[in-house]
């Protein structure tokens, strides 16, 4: 029985600049049985079928389409422009120092980038039970790692220090993070350009 709940990091405030389609690579149509299911709201419905605590690190032009399935509540939006309307920086770090500092109570994190929609609900609470023995963990199939990644409370100075695209691997490095086997390829599959989206579509 898992003690800990730790909250799901959704991270969705990249500009996705090498998507090079038409609109934002997060609001792309998935196609198939789904129905009109955006990339965006696979990996949300994933997130929330854990049951875990989500909050999601978006934009303002992505807000409204995180809105329609995510409490007001859970969401952090960033701003795109400083007061003296210069581009925020958008880079991993700084949303997973935003999705940590909102849920500082929390058991824990799962870093869980939205461009990912292909992990499933059971990958993601096994990273979640990880954190019951390790402090750091990450999904891995066929022994090569992927996502989510977890991190449990002892690690929360460090991640609200996170800068810029670094994201958290020096912290994962550091702490020589456990895999977690899991049978899910898609804790490999991100979509970061409109060949991916083909791909997953096909």
């Amino acid at each position: 029985m898992m003690k800990r709940r730790p909250a799901v990091v959704v991270l969705a405030a990249g500009r996705g600049s090498r998507f090079r389609g038409p609109g934002h690579k997060l609001e792309q149509n998935l196609g198939g049985a789904s129905g009109a299911e955006t990339l965006l709201a696979r990996s949300l419905r994933h997130a929330i079928a854990t049951r875990l605590p989500v909050v999601v690190v978006t934009t303002p032009a992505l807000a409204p389409a995180v809105h329609q399935l995510v409490a007001a509540r859970d969401i952090v939006t960033l701003p795109e422009r400083d007061a003296q309307g210069r581009l925020q920086p958008v880079g991993m770090g700084h949303s997973i120092v935003a999705g940590v500092s909102a849920t500082g109570d929390a058991d824990g994190w799962l870093i869980l980038p939205a461009d990912m929609p292909l992990v499933r609900p059971a990958t993601i609470m096994a990273v979640a039970e990880g954190l019951e023995r390790y402090p750091v963990c990450y999904a891995q199939y066929r022994g090569i790692q992927g996502h989510p990644v977890g991190f449990g409370t002892e690690l929360y100075s460090e991640l609200v220090a996170l800068s810029g695209d670094e994201g958290a691997r020096r912290i994962v490095a550091r702490y020589a993070a456990q895999p977690i086997e899991v049978d899910d390829p898609g804790v490999h599959i991100d979509v970061d350009t409109a060949e991916d989206l083909a791909r997953l579509r096909s």
